[in-house]
């Protein structure tokens, strides 16, 4: 299958200050891809060059099979066929919302219009609100309104840059996976900006992390999460603590939590000593278990805690325990490690 959208080593340059560089990815047509990282690093402006409003210092974009940017110029944005929903809206307040759908569908006669709006509301469940204006919408609602007017003219991608930052967690995850059921049903492909892991992860089939002007990988959230490609990746990713640990051997090393080998080499270390990630779910609560653990901290996040645990060495891990073991503070308990993913950085 050839790639809808493809970015060959994207570069873009404010004077002599990189913002972007060298990125470099693909998006297969009816796809969703996510855009993680911290403020300032790039991934809303990366969507702005994609859209058409920013301009490239080197690299190709490249959209249905033709370059619609480069270095040497670029398609506008309003040629490209792109659609795009921004964090703000951007409703029109003198409208209701049939006529904020139905903006840009004037190439069609009255009646296809209409059908279309109609099918729009229908699609996101605001039928009954047609002749209502912005202002007497929920945030919900015109989020709504903004991703059906982005749809109306069924684009082939459609750009998300931060698109559920203002709502309540609750909405945003239920409008999430309403609006990725969305994109499916109609094979649209999509490029999200978020700054919630969980929302990235949830949408997406595949997820970037921008870091130091750069895409530092690009893969399934599985493969983010318990294969990241650098330390960069796995600190930012997901929960968890770096434990160090001495070489054994090619494929074994020792830790403060054990003995442990996996099939492939670690990587190369002249100190012969490595950093290991340990995930909260690495480490399972085991009241038989001779290792012992005291009870640091705890955050309730419901079906479980979160313990943060204090190793015999003075070392910390985190730990993801089922709520009903609910253990003291200063507390014991029993520990042991599975490692399905043993991660080592030199």
């Amino acid at each position: 299958m050839n790639s809808l959208l493809t970015l060959k080593e994207v570069t873009l340059r404010y004077g002599s200050h990189a913002v972007l560089e060298d990125i470099v990815l693909s998006l297969e047509p009816g796809e969703i891809g996510g855009l993680l990282g911290g403020s300032g690093s790039g991934k809303s402006t990366l969507l702005r060059a994609i859209a058409g409003f920013e301009s490239l210092a080197k690299g190709e974009i490249i959209f249905s099979g033709r370059v619609i940017a480069s270095a040497a110029g670029s398609v506008p944005a309003h040629q490209r066929g792109i659609g795009m929903v921004f964090q703000d809206h951007a409703l029109f307040p003198h409208l209701n919302v049939a006529d904020n759908i139905a903006f840009g569908l004037r190439m069609l006669g009255k009646k296809q219009r209409l059908y279309r709006v109609n099918e729009l509301l229908e699609m996101i469940g605001l039928a009954e609100c047609s002749q209502r204006f912005p202002h007497e919408l929920s945030g919900g609602q015109q989020q709504r309104v903004a991703l059906a007017r982005a749809l109306a003219q069924w684009p082939a991608l459609i750009l998300l840059d931060e698109p559920f930052a203002s709502l309540d967690t609750e909405l945003r995850q239920r409008l999430a996976m309403d609006v990725r059921a969305l994109l499916k049903l109609h094979n649209t492909a999509a490029l999200l900006v978020t700054h919630d892991q969980r929302e990235a992860f949830a949408m997406a089939d595949r997820v970037g992390l921008l870091a130091d002007s750069r895409l530092q990988q690009w893969a399934t959230p599985y493969a983010l999460y318990h294969e990241p490609a650098n330390r960069a990746v796995a600190e930012f990713v997901g929960e968890g603590v770096f434990l160090p640990a001495a070489l054994l051997s090619e494929r074994c090393l020792h830790m403060s939590l054990g003995e442990f080998c996996r099939l492939h080499d670690f990587p190369t270390a002249n100190s012969g000593r490595v950093d290991v990630l340990v995930r909260p779910d690495d480490v399972v609560h085991d009241d038989d278990s001779a290792v012992r653990a005291l009870v640091v901290s705890k955050q309730f996040r419901g079906a479980d805690f979160l313990y943060t645990l204090q190793l015999d060495d003075g070392s910390q891990v985190l730990s993801l325990v089922p709520s009903h073991h609910d253990h003291s503070i200063g507390e014991l308990i029993g520990i042991r490690v599975e490692f399905d993913h043993l991660i080592a950085f030199a």
